[in-house]
């Protein structure tokens, strides 16, 4: 009988510490996933595929939300009927238990709306998308003031690849002159 944890955070900013301090106990075994988006189901995320290789009848996994499992409603209401069914107890912080019946139903209301937060959060990006496409098509700068899309330029590309040429220079070197990472000059030179 295992106390098991398990974290996810969507991107590399982020971290699970908060989880954890939330959760707050001593657990015999913990699971992370980190930088991996709720919208991958649970059974392609490394940490999870592992938790559920490693659960075992009578085990508790303790979970901060229900949202942690994933954003795809269907794939946290499967992955909880899979775990109950193996006799594995589902605990989500401020909810408890999960057990089959309302608790089924109580994590399919859940679930649903952890899906339904996610097609908001794709739905304003693409917005933001929108408004910096056409900002930067009327004024030649994104709403944010931005002059392109995406990550800005490293350093003048035509520069960087000219010297390179000229000096005859390894890419560390000219990364080092042009004080840019290696991957950028490498970027810049293959194109």
């Amino acid at each position: 009988m295992s106390r098991i944890a398990y974290y996810r955070v969507s991107t590399v900013d982020q971290s699970i510490e908060a989880q954890r301090h939330a959760l707050g106990g001593a657990f015999d075994r913990e699971f992370i996933d980190e930088a991996v988006s709720g919208a991958t189901l649970a059974c392609d995320r490394p940490g999870f595929s592992a938790l559920l290789d490693y659960v075992r009848e009578g085990d508790t996994l303790y979970v901060y939300a229900i949202d942690r499992l994933g954003r795809d409603a269907l794939d946290v209401q499967t992955v909880i009927r899979q775990l109950i069914h193996k006799g594995v107890t589902v605990d989500v912080r401020g909810l408890g238990p999960i057990a089959k019946g309302i608790g089924e139903v109580i994590v399919a209301v859940l679930a649903q709306m952890a899906d339904l937060e996610r097609n908001r959060i794709r739905e304003r990006c693409e917005a933001g998308r929108a408004a910096a496409k056409a900002s930067l098509a009327a004024t030649g700068m994104t709403h944010r003031g931005k002059k392109s899309l995406g990550r800005p330029e490293a350093g003048d590309r035509a520069a960087i690849v000219a010297w390179r040429k000229e000096n005859k220079a390894t890419i560390a070197a000219t990364a080092a002159h042009w004080k840019v990472s290696a991957a950028t000059v490498t970027r810049y030179c293959s194109r």
